[in-house]
C-alpha cells in the first residue's frame, strides 16, 4: 500500500493505493471514529459489481449501511438525484457523525461529495474511487459539484474528504473507454507540473493502454502527488490551483453543447486540452513542437483530438462565459507556457478562441 497524505491542517487526509484495499475499508473507516450509520452511494454500473461486497465489507466492520443506486452517466449530477440521497440521508436516519461513502466513478464523487458537504451543513465522507479518473484527479482536492442546464459544476463547495482508498484493482472491471478517458488527466498533470512524467507517459504508452499494473500505479500515485502539492498550495482556488483546469474550459463547453454524456469527460478534455494548446501558441505562449507533442501523446493515447462535427464556435465561446473562472465578465483560461510548466491568462481575446476553434494548424510532425 503507497500513501499520499494531503496536508490541510484541521482538513487534511491520506490517499491510500494499493490492489484489494477494499477488504480494509471498513476497519479503516472505524478508526476514523465515524458514527455507525453509512449512506452508500453508488451507480448503476458500479453498484452490481462491488455493492454488496461493500455493504459486506462496512457491516462486519459495525456500519449499518443503506445503499442508494444512482443513474450512471454525467446526468446524475443533478439537484434531483441530490434530493433522492438527501431523503435516504434522512430515511437512514444519519447524524452530524455519520459518512457518506461514494463507490465509483468522477459523477458518483461529486454528487455523493455535494450530498455530505450540504446534509446538515457537512457530514464526512469517503471517497473510493473505482474509475482511473476518479482515482487520479477528481477524487482528491475537494471539489464536489452537481451540473445546471447552463453550466456544470457551477452548483458545489470545496470539501475535503476523511479518506480516500484507491483499490487498483477496481480498475479490471473498467471498461476501455473509461480507462482511456481518465488518461485525459494523467496526460495533464504532465503538461502542467512535470515534464519528466509527460516525458515518461510518452515512453511507456504501450505499457499504460495494455494496462500494466505497476505501471498503472505508478501513474495513480504521481498524480495524486501532484494533485496534492497543488491543492496544498491554493486549497480553495484562489490562485495556483486555476492551472488544473487546462483543458477543462473548452472541454466543459464541449460537453455541455453536445448534451451531458455524448462525450466522457476526459474524452472533451483532451479535445479541449489540444484546442488550448493551439490557443496558447496563438498568444504567444507557447512553441509549435510542444503543442505537437501534446497532441501526439493525447492522440497516442487514443483519445479524441477533434471538436465534434456539428457544434457551433460562437455558441461555444458563449457557453464558456457560463464557466466558474470566469471574473467580471473576462475569460479566463489555464495555458500551458512549456511542458510542465502552466499559468492563468485573463482576458483573453474572442477572436484569437474564434480562430483557435475554427482553423486547425498544421503542426510539424503532422500535427
Amino acid at each position: 500500500m503507497r500513501t499520499v497524505h494531503v496536508e490541510l491542517g484541521s482538513r487534511s487526509y491520506d490517499i491510500l493505493i494499493g490492489s484489494h484495499l477494499l477488504n480494509q475499508l471498513g476497519e479503516l473507516m472505524r478508526e476514523l471514529g465515524l458514527g455507525r450509520k453509512a449512506l452508500l452511494v453508488t451507480d448503476t454500473n458500479v453498484g452490481p459489481v462491488y455493492g454488496a461486497r461493500v455493504t459486506e465489507i462496512l457491516t462486519r466492520a459495525g456500519f449499518q449501511v443503506a445503499m442508494v443506486q444512482v443513474p450512471a452517466g454525467e446526468k446524475a449530477k443533478s439537484l434531483e438525484q441530490a434530493a433522492r440521497l438527501y431523503d435516504a440521508a434522512f430515511d437512514h436516519e444519519l447524524d452530524r457523525n455519520c459518512p457518506v461513502v461514494a463507490l465509483g466513478g468522477g459523477v458518483v464523487g461529486d454528487l455523493a461529495g455535494f450530498v455530505a458537504a450540504t446534509y446538515m451543513r457537512g457530514v464526512p465522507f469517503i471517497q473510493v474511487p473505482t474509475t482511473l479518473l476518479a482515482q487520479v484527479d477528481s477524487s482528491v482536492g475537494g471539489k464536489v459539484a452537481v451540473n445546471h442546464p447552463r453550466g456544470k459544476n457551477i452548483i458545489g463547495a470545496f470539501y475535503q474528504p476523511k479518506l480516500v482508498l484507491i483499490d487498483t484493482g477496481t480498475l479490471d472491471t473498467l471498461d476501455r473507454r473509461n480507462l482511456k478517458a481518465g488518461l485525459a488527466e494523467v496526460i495533464k498533470y504532465g503538461v502542467i507540473w512535470d515534464a519528466s512524467f509527460f516525458r515518461w507517459l510518452e515512453e511507456n504508452i504501450s505499457k499504460i493502454l495494455g494496462q500494466d499494473p505497476a505501471s498503472l500505479d505508478q501513474v495513480i500515485e504521481t498524480c495524486c502527488k501532484i494533485k496534492a502539492a497543488v491543492v496544498e498550495q491554493d486549497e480553495t482556488e484562489q490562485g495556483r490551483r486555476a492551472i488544473l483546469n487546462y483543458g477543462h474550459t473548452i472541454g466543459h463547453a464541449i460537453e455541455l453543447l453536445s448534451g451531458y454524456g455524448t462525450y466522457l469527460h476526459g474524452e472533451a478534455v483532451a479535445i479541449g486540452m489540444v484546442y488550448e494548446a493551439r490557443l496558447a501558441h496563438r498568444i504567444g505562449l507557447l512553441d509549435a513542437a510542444a503543442v505537437a507533442g501534446i497532441e501526439e501523446l493525447i492522440a497516442n493515447m487514443q483519445l479524441p483530438v477533434h471538436l465534434p462535427t456539428g457544434i457551433n464556435c460562437q455558441e461555444m465561446i458563449k457557453s464558456m462565459y457560463t464557466d466558474k473562472k470566469v471574473t467580471a465578465g473576462k475569460l479566463t483560461f489555464a495555458l500551458p507556457e512549456r511542458i510542465g510548466c502552466a499559468r492563468v491568462v485573463k482576458d483573453l481575446a474572442e477572436s484569437d478562441i474564434m480562430k483557435v476553434l475554427e482553423v486547425v494548424p498544421c503542426w510539424p510532425s503532422g500535427f
